[in-house]
């Protein structure tokens, strides 16, 4: 059954969350359980969580609810466990032994429900030298390897933004966590904690690659392989506008179709002829660097040769193919990406936009039967600083 005051969409439809605000990999991983039909209440302290954007912008906040409870008062503690007694999940981003400290930790927590899914999303992880350290994305996949194999050889490695560590290491694994021990509370009446750390995640990401190094199929350096850039059928090249093309012409098949519309088929040297791969990359950029990445596109338009052209944040939800499933959607005047993945049966979709902080603490008290949530001096929006820039 859906809970009260929200849609009845998606799977997840009638799952109650409880998210203690943070930054980063948390909130994009309860925005995961919200698109796909939760009822997430995120826990927004005063004062705000320090992303340092409006929260009207901030769509990882989308398809949740808002209260604000002062950890840190005395009351608030028990406020939270209030949520918690209602509640099937609950996700925090603390450091080791903070939540514990507020008295919102595991134990608290499942003395007063047995059954909760305790998420716990961090980058060191609960335990190890590293576990009170400092961090962000960029070291955690530093630490582990992966940051290390991206890039130029030769060069500095390349930072892929805060996308493998934070959220493909860190939030995807969070939830995937989450909805395994979902599935056993549900089958045993039995809670636990779910350990998500950044490194546990971003080194699992690289295990194929692990199993090639260890088949010498992998060499430990950049741009040297068959997926890091190293290879001239698998990578970017320039185009004469300065923009780019992506190439992944791995198969046989694929790779002489590329060759074929590159207009090069009959001068460059055998593909599998490693010594050669230079001569081969040098080559190809000088045909892509002699027509335009539309022009380029126009001629790969159609074909098997794994090759598209590199679109830009702003560019992408316009291509054809995206706007034709509905990759990308607008909600409350925001393009932003739609939920993913998709369900036959139980459709999701953008619900509502970004949780203003405070803003459904009567809803929330009411739908989930916490009255103390609709106390009086529970701050309301309007008594939530602004956050200085």
């Amino acid at each position: 059954m859906a809970v009260a005051g929200m849609a009845d969409s998606g799977p997840l439809a009638g799952v109650r969350v409880v998210e203690l605000a943070g930054i980063g990999p948390g909130p994009f991983a309860a925005m995961l359980l919200a698109d796909l039909g939760a009822d997430v209440v995120r826990v927004d302290r005063p004062g705000g969580a320090g992303l340092g954007i409006d929260p009207a912008y901030d769509i990882t906040n989308r398809n949740k609810r808002s209260v604000i409870i002062d950890l840190k008062a005395e009351d608030g503690p028990a406020r939270v466990l209030d949520l918690v007694d209602k509640a099937d999940v609950l996700i925090e981003g603390y450091r080791p032994g903070v939540a514990e400290r507020l008295g919102v930790g595991p134990d608290a927590c499942h003395a007063r429900n047995p059954r909760l899914v305790y998420g716990r999303m961090t980058g060191w992880g609960q335990e190890g030298p590293l576990a009170q350290r400092a961090g962000h994305d960029i070291a955690y996949i530093a630490l582990t390897g992966t940051l290390g194999m991206i890039g130029r050889p030769g060069e500095p490695p390349t930072v892929p933004a805060n996308l493998v560590g934070d959220y493909a290491g860190g939030s995807l694994y969070l939830v995937v966590g989450i909805l395994a021990a979902l599935h056993h509370a549900r089958d045993t009446g039995a809670g636990q904690v779910v350990d998500a750390a950044i490194v546990d995640g971003a080194a699992h990401l690289a295990s194929m690659i692990h199993g090639m190094l260890a088949a010498g199929g992998w060499q430990d350096r950049r741009g040297s392989n068959l997926l890091d850039g190293g290879c001239p059928f698998y990578g970017t090249y320039e185009t004469s506008d300065g923009r780019h093309m992506a190439v992944g012409a791995l198969e046989q098949q694929f790779y002489d179709e590329f060759v074929r519309l590159l207009g090069i088929e009959d001068a460059v040297p055998e593909r599998h002829d490693l010594t050669r791969w230079g001569e081969l990359r040098e080559a190809v950029a000088a045909r892509f660097k002699a027509r335009t990445r539309e022009e380029w596109t126009a001629v790969f338009e159609g074909s098997d040769a794994c090759v598209a052209p590199v679109l830009s944040l702003r560019e992408a939800p316009g291509h054809p193919h995206l706007a034709a499933r509905g990759t990308f959607t607008d909600h409350g005047g925001i393009t932003q990406p739609a939920p993913a993945p998709r369900f036959s049966a139980t459709p999701t979709a953008v619900r509502t936009g970004p949780a203003q902080p405070g803003a459904d603490t009567a809803a929330v008290a009411r739908d989930w039967d916490v009255p103390s949530l609709a106390k009086s001096d529970v701050p309301s929006l309007t008594d939530v600083p602004k956050e200085e820039n």
